[in-house]
């Protein structure tokens, strides 16, 4: 089964590409994959200190997947796969494609702000020639009309 990949993150883009991963496996009959990465910034405290604020993180990305997971099985027929991996975004992403050969397209959310689409459409775009597997950019200005009509 091919999935799609997502990455799970705080920004509003993030909608669209998850919204657009889960409408495509179920027009295709493929799975979706979700990522979240926990930078290792977060965690340079003393060692109790970073332990539960790892803790901390991986439940906010948990709650944060529920919700998504909840819409793509009521609205789509899809039960997403979640993995939570820290460092950082850009090695952890391609480790995991490296790793999962049913992997098949990543799916991207790109920004709509002054600062760009978003540092990670930006730094795999630079090298999506040498990526083993596609890239689809999702504009985050899309509506789910739009979205709808393009998945």
């Amino acid at each position: 089964m091919r999935k799609f990949l997502v990455v799970l993150d705080d920004t509003r883009e993030c909608l669209n590409a998850m919204r657009f991963a889960a409408m495509r496996a179920a027009h295709t009959g493929g799975g979706v994959e979700i990522l979240s990465v926990i930078p290792p910034e977060e965690f340079q405290h003393w060692i109790g200190v970073g332990d539960i604020m790892r803790a901390e993180a991986r439940e906010r990305i948990e709650v944060h997947f529920e919700v998504f997971a909840k819409w793509m099985r009521d609205r789509q027929g899809i039960d997403p796969h979640l993995v939570i991996r820290e460092g950082e975004p850009v090695p952890e992403l391609l480790a995991l494609i490296k790793e999962d050969p049913d992997i098949g397209v990543l799916v991207l959310g790109a920004g709509t702000g002054k600062g760009g689409p978003g540092p990670l459409v930006t730094q795999l775009t630079r090298n999506a020639g040498t990526l083993p597997i596609p890239i689809t950019i999702v504009p985050g200005s899309l509506s789910k009309e739009q979205l709808e009509m393009v998945s």
